[in-house]
């Protein structure tokens, strides 16, 4: 399932065409969106960087005026961590990949007063990513990159969907399951609003697109928890660890 799980990251990568390859490397970037989760860089399988390809790929980040930065899974390539701490970088996280396939999925009861669709027009996309920005720390209105990500998940076999308050109608959470790659899709940017936490929104919505995603196909959905307790939520409808993903980044006096 690792293996699975990199080669979809990396085809996703390399259908974005703003991609840049330099050594053995993928580079995801994307020109409207700058937060780090929408730029990084993914090794190839076995990958055995030199000196030289990581100062590359550091170059790479820096003409585009972004963080470099990778996520792999290092049972897929156990020696580029090893490259990357000498050549300055750091481990800026490291968390566990959970999958669900359909005979697992356990959905939770509904919750009273609250409704849950898949947004239509461009003011339902745009509620959906307000919902998202705020939910993670930002502020003012969501830009157009996290919009057009819900967009095009759901336009390409993905899904977008979001959960209303059915008493003023006013949407409180927002979440998708990525562009499917050979039956394969991530459930990422999962967000409930402040006044609508521990509710089991999270925990509906998350069944929602979940379900959703196998009814258009898929076989497998996986995604990374922020914490152990966002984990406990997942493993409450069905979502098992199938292994774990590292992150790092240049350190920041290196940049």
């Amino acid at each position: 399932m690792d293996v699975d799980v990199q080669n979809y990251v990396r085809t996703l990568a390399l259908r974005s065409p703003d991609h840049v390859r330099v050594g053995p490397f993928t580079v995801r970037y994307h020109p409207n969106w700058a937060i780090p989760p929408a730029n990084y860089a993914i090794p190839d399988h076995g990958a055995e960087p030199t000196t030289e390809e990581i100062g590359a790929l550091i170059a790479v980040f820096r003409e585009r005026d972004r963080m470099p930065r990778l996520e792999f899974l290092p049972s897929c390539a156990p020696e580029v961590e090893p490259a990357l701490l000498a050549a300055g970088f750091a481990v800026v996280n490291r968390a566990p990949l959970l999958a669900c396939a359909p005979g697992s999925l356990l959905p939770p009861a509904p919750v009273a007063g609250t409704a849950i669709s898949e947004p239509c027009d461009p003011a339902g996309f745009t509620a959906a990513a307000a919902v998202q920005h705020l939910a993670y720390g930002d502020t003012g209105e969501p830009t157009e990159g996290e919009i057009a990500w819900l967009r095009g998940a759901h336009e390409g076999g993905g899904v977008a969907a979001l959960a209303r308050d059915k008493a003023d109608g006013t949407t409180v959470a927002a979440g998708g399951c990525s562009i499917p790659v050979d039956g394969m899709s991530e459930l990422c940017g999962l967000a409930v609003a402040a006044s609508h936490r521990r509710r089991g929104i999270g925990a509906a919505l998350s069944a929602y697109l979940t379900a959703t995603a196998f009814d258009r196909g898929c076989k497998v959905v996986w995604l990374e928890p922020g914490d152990a307790d966002i984990e406990r939520i997942y493993a409450g409808i069905g979502y098992r660890r199938v292994g774990d993903k590292t992150d790092m980044a240049l350190d920041v006096s290196r940049r």
